[in-house]
């Protein structure tokens, strides 16, 4: 997953792929809205940030408290695929 993670502009395309497929399969916004936190958890424990974008998302995913994360992950699905809300 690292090598997905070099280019802030591949990982927005890694992440507009994997939405439009949740979105394909049937899954609502909100379950993919709760896809988008978990991803970020795993992100942030995981997966140390390899350029300024990534290292701002993370920290500020690092000092977001439950609800902050939850607005964050919807953003980037949200900054991935206008549209859904």
């Amino acid at each position: 997953m690292a090598t997905v993670l070099k280019v802030f502009d591949r990982w927005k395309e890694f992440l507009n792929e994997r939405v439009q497929q949740a979105e394909h399969a049937g899954m609502k916004d909100e379950t993919i809205n709760k896809l988008a936190v978990q991803i970020g958890e795993f992100l942030s424990d995981k997966v140390d940030p390899e350029n300024n974008e990534e290292r701002v998302l993370k920290e500020l995913w690092d000092v977001a408290d439950e609800n902050e994360k939850k607005t964050i992950a919807r953003l980037m699905v949200k900054l991935v695929t206008p549209g859904i809300s």
